[in-house]
């Protein structure tokens, strides 16, 4: 990846605790390039207005460019149509309205949902809530011992009564690239629908939901460059032709009666109240951002990347790298353990130095028990991360464990 991709995100160009910042935890959000943070500026200096309701100049540049970037996320994640594209404020917000829209019409009694051990919590609760709600079996694909899902392990757990199979594109703790097109056959093959959490995938590879054939597919602005605020719902028309909004008010209505209201044509009817304009903006140019250097490149720089991190990590003494051991198998996370030195305790050490990393379950406290740990620190990298990066990296965990070694 060219070094002067750095240039482009100015917050990376400073100093923290008196060293040059390395940031390491893409996996949580993502630094925006000036391309995101100018659009986002030109939009409140210059169009700022409501959309589609009004006639004049700003609400219409305004409404040009909230559409405009609906069309343009049609594209890059390669739907049939902009009315299978919802805006939303992120993967959360997307995997919930399926719960309770498609989930409340479709799930009943004994039916049952299938997820697996690795999931953000953002992928369980919310089908924890809908099998409480409608009496419905919450199943779990059992994992490899290195994390990696098998189709094997995937035919056990799908069955007849499987209405909704959940699974995460890309695991934000182990890096595990998931075999969604295989599973969602599979899901398929049992009469049952797949939604797809792509918040660490959409980011980092390039995503076809036609090719993938997945019903649902959700993804966060803030994890691909772009603003905080804004996601993605992707659901195949046929779907969201025949689910309810869960939010309702201005916007997403046709008519409304004293007694009776209908809905306005997809997409608008999961849009209630004013849209998340600024950040459907500043969404749009962080694609444009992206698909100028390739979303090819910026995967096989991850790939890259992470195989360095690990060969240099596992030279030290104690250290524990969870997920898969080949590189190919993977993104560019790498969560891990040093022996005897508590995860917080090494992210506080590192960014005493200057580098940035994630401490904590991450949000995945049922993987956690799965691999008997309470908690692990992670480095995830991004296009505008170096093997510098990754060296400095090292050090600072060399550091940590001398300093640590000493202490106790």
């Amino acid at each position: 990846m060219n070094q002067s991709i750095l240039s482009n995100f100015p917050i990376l160009n400073q100093e923290v605790n008196g060293h040059p910042l390395v940031y390491l935890d893409s996996g949580a959000t993502s630094q925006k390039p000036t391309a995101v943070i100018e659009a986002v500026k030109a939009y409140y200096e210059q169009d700022n207005s409501n959309v589609h309701r009004g006639v004049h100049t700003l609400g219409n540049r305004a409404t040009e460019g909230y559409e405009g970037a609906r069309e343009k996320v049609r594209g890059f994640i390669n739907a049939s149509s902009t009315k299978e594209i919802v805006f939303v404020r992120g993967t959360t917000t997307a995997i919930n309205t399926v719960a309770a829209s498609y989930g409340d019409a479709n799930i009943s009694e004994g039916d049952e949902i299938v997820i697996t051990y690795m999931e953000h919590h953002s992928n369980i609760i919310p089908w924890q809530q809908l099998a409480k709600r409608k009496k419905a079996v919450l199943k779990y694909i059992e994992l490899e011992e290195d994390g990696t899902i098998s189709l094997e392990n995937v035919r056990k757990a799908i069955t007849e009564k499987t209405k909704i199979v959940s699974v995460m594109h890309v695991s934000n703790v182990l890096g595990v690239l998931n075999p969604i097109k295989e599973i969602t056959k599979i899901a398929h093959e049992h009469g049952a629908v797949m939604m797809v959490d792509g918040a660490q995938a959409a980011p980092h590879l390039k995503v076809d939901v036609q090719d993938l054939d997945a019903d649902f597919y959700a993804f966060s602005g803030h994890k691909m460059c772009g603003p905080t605020g804004i996601g993605v719902l992707y659901g195949k028309q046929r779907h969201l032709e025949t689910m309810e909004p869960v939010e309702f008010g201005g916007e997403m209505i046709d008519f409304v009666g004293l007694q009776e209201s209908t809905w306005k044509e997809l997409p608008w009817k999961f849009e209630g109240g004013t849209p998340i304009i600024a950040g459907a903006i500043g969404l749009a140019a962080a694609i444009d951002y992206l698909e100028s250097i390739g979303l090819d490149k910026i995967e096989q720089h991850e790939h890259e990347l992470a195989a360095y991190a690990m060969e240099k990590m596992s030279e030290i003494e104690g250290m524990t790298i969870y997920g898969p051991k080949d590189p190919s198998k993977r993104a560019g996370i790498i969560t891990f353990n040093l022996d005897d030195v508590h995860p917080h305790d090494v992210a506080t050490v590192l960014d005493m130095q200057g580098i940035a990393v994630r401490a904590g379950h991450h949000c995945a406290q049922p993987l956690m028990k799965w691999l008997n740990v309470s908690a692990t620190a992670r480095a995830s990298f991004y296009l505008y991360n170096t093997k510098e990066d990754v060296d400095r990296l090292v050090e600072g965990l060399q550091k940590a464990k001398e300093y640590f070694n000493d202490v106790y």
